[in-house]
C-alpha cells in the first residue's frame, strides 16, 4: 500500500510522519509539501510532491490530483496522513483522491506502532 502525507508550515507534527514512514510497510511513499514549508528529510524513500496552498480550493485539489495521478499508479487504497497541514490542503487532498478514485485509509503511528484509524 502507497503511503500519503501532508506536510505543513507546522512543524511539530512531523516527527509523527516521520516515524510513520519509518515503522511502516509502504509500497510507495509521496509527501506532499506546503511550498512554504522548511525543507525536512524524511528518508530517500520518499518522493516530495510540492503544492501550493495559495491557491484556490478548486485549483489545489486539481493540482494534487493531476500530480499524484500517475504517481499512485492503479492502487484500489492509499494510507494518509494529514496530521500535518492545514484544512483546505487536507480538503483538496481527500477530494482529489475521492475523484481518482481511491480509497483512503486514515494512518497513524502511536504507542502501538502504526494503526489505521478509519
Amino acid at each position: 500500500m502507497d503511503l500519503i502525507c501532508c506536510q505543513g508550515i507546522d512543524r511539530e507534527n512531523w516527527k509523527q510522519i516521520s516515524a510513520l514512514i519509518n515503522k511502516g510497510n509502504w509500497d510507495k511513499i509521496f509527501i506532499l509539501k506546503n511550498k512554504n514549508a522548511e525543507n525536512f528529510e524524511f528518508g530517500d524513500n520518499c518522493e516530495m510532491v510540492e503544492i501550493d496552498s495559495q491557491m484556490p480550493l478548486v485549483e489545489l485539489k486539481r493540482e494534487m490530483r493531476e500530480k499524484l495521478k500517475s504517481k499512485i499508479g492503479k492502487e484500489f487504497e492509499v494510507a494518509l496522513s494529514i496530521v500535518s497541514g492545514n484544512g483546505k490542503e487536507h480538503m483538496a487532498l481527500i477530494s482529489a483522491l475521492l475523484e481518482m478514485p481511491v480509497g483512503i485509509k486514515f494512518a497513524a503511528f502511536t504507542k502501538n506502532g502504526v494503526e489505521f484509524v478509519n
